[in-house]
Order: structure tokens, then C-alpha cells, then sequence
């Protein structure tokens, strides 16, 4: 039957943010130099919504018919939460058959269907493998490490990028000119191979994109300071 919305999900670029509960506000601090307070820090944002996930995803198995324990759940289960997901999805996937299919920016509005976006879904299953194993799970038979788990979502990010004209390839950025000598070159080869050996997809979509960002950033700055002293 028609399901209602409980999660809210509320996708960004490359993350699938799923509202149960607002974030505890942060406690002021008080007092003067050398006092310190005995309240815990509040959770980063990123663990605030690793909690709301992992209990939508239990509560998903409570409402699952027939009902699911986690100890019974496997990678198909959670591909069918990912598909379940999609009814609150927020990004275009044009289908085969429409006119805009493989046009990143469609002039007119379509009926093709509205689903949660590739990187959203790599992001959430990221911090739910993560939940798993700190509230007790173990490694080898975490079901969000599935390997079905893992060809579902290339999949999906190489339907949808098809489907909408936009490759999820990573962007490479320009660098700027400097004279090559034998400092920089080895700096470089030092640089590239920093970033690329920092792969993985345990933290969320966004969190890795940025810091690769970041890295490549700071690796290119870097060469064209050792190329120009």
C-alpha cells in the first residue's frame, strides 16, 4: 500500500540525509579561564546522522512484513530499503523512453520518475555499514558491506548517469603552469600517489569528495612551490 513518509529523506549533491529528529542544541559554555566544563561535546553532524539512519533502518525492519531482526538481515533486504527509499527520492531519472533521457538539463518538465541520487544512496549505505559494526555487528557478515550491495549501487550510478547525461567520473582540475624540474616531477609522483591510495567509501559521499578535493588542492600548491624556490 502507499507508504507514508517517516524519513523525510532530503538529498544534497552527494549525501542521503534522513531527518527522524532534530539535532540537540549545542550547550553555551560558561564560565572564566580555567574552568572547565563537565558537559560532553555534542555529536558532529556526521554521527548525529549516522544514529538517525541506522534507526530508520531498524525501524524499517520493525515495520517490514513480515518482520525482519537484523541477525536475519542480508544484502537483499538492504537493496530493497534502498528501493524504498526512492519514493522520497528528489532527483530526476528519465527513462528510456523520454525525450530528455541522457540530457543533463531538460528544457521542459517530464514524468519520468523521481529517485534518491547515486551518491545519496553510497553515502547513507556508508554510514550504516559503519553503525552496524559499532552497535555489535561483525565485519563478515555486515549485509551493507554485501557484495550484491556493492553491484546495486554501481549500478544504479551507472543507470543514472546515463539516464541523465551527467557522468560521476572524477573531475580533474587544471593545473597551473610551472616549469617542470626534477624537484617538482617527484613531488608530483609523491602527491598523486597520496591521494589516489586514500580511497574507500566508509564515510559518505560528500565527506570523501571534499577531502580528495582538499588534497588535490593542497598537492598542487605544494608542486608549484617546490617547482618555483
Amino acid at each position: 500500500g502507499a507508504a507514508t513518509d517517516p524519513n523525510n529523506v532530503n538529498e544534497g549533491p552527494s549525501s542521503a540525509v534522513v531527518t527522524a529528529s532534530a539535532t540537540p542544541p549545542t550547550v553555551p559554555q560558561q564560565g572564566g579561564a580555567g574552568e572547565s566544563s563537565s558537559s560532553p561535546a555534542p555529536p558532529s553532524r556526521y554521527e548525529s546522522q549516522k544514529r538517525r539512519d541506522w534507526n530508520t533502518f531498524l525501524q524499517y525492519l520493525k515495520n517490514h512484513k513480515p518482520p525482519l531482526t537484523l541477525a536475519r538481515c542480508s544484502g537483499a533486504h538492504v537493496i530493497e530499503f534502498l528501493k524504498y527509499l526512492d519514493q522520497f527520492g528528489k532527483t530526476k531519472v528519465h527513462i528510456t523512453g523520454c525525450p530528455y533521457f541522457g540530457h543533463p538539463n531538460p528544457p521542459a518538465p517530464c514524468s519520468c520518475p523521481l529517485k534518491q541520487a547515486w551518491g545519496s544512496l553510497d553515502a547513507l549505505i556508508g554510514r550504516l555499514r559503519a553503525a552496524y559494526e559499532e552497535n555489535g555487528g561483525r565485519p563478515e557478515s555486515n549485509p551493507f558491506a554485501a557484495r550484491a550491495v556493492r553491484i546495486y549501487l554501481r549500478e544504479v550510478r551507472e543507470g543514472q548517469a546515463k539516464a541523465r547525461g551527467i557522468p560521476y567520473e572524477k573531475k580533474k582540475r587544471k593545473r597551473s603552469t610551472v616549469n617542470t624540474t626534477a624537484v617538482g616531477v617527484n613531488f608530483s609522483v609523491a602527491a598523486t600517489q597520496s591521494i589516489d591510495g586514500g580511497g574507500g567509501s566508509g564515510g559518505g559521499g560528500d565527506s570523501i569528495a571534499g577531502g580528495t578535493a582538499a588534497n588535490v588542492a593542497t598537492a598542487t600548491t605544494a608542486a608549484a612551490t617546490a617547482t618555483t624556490t
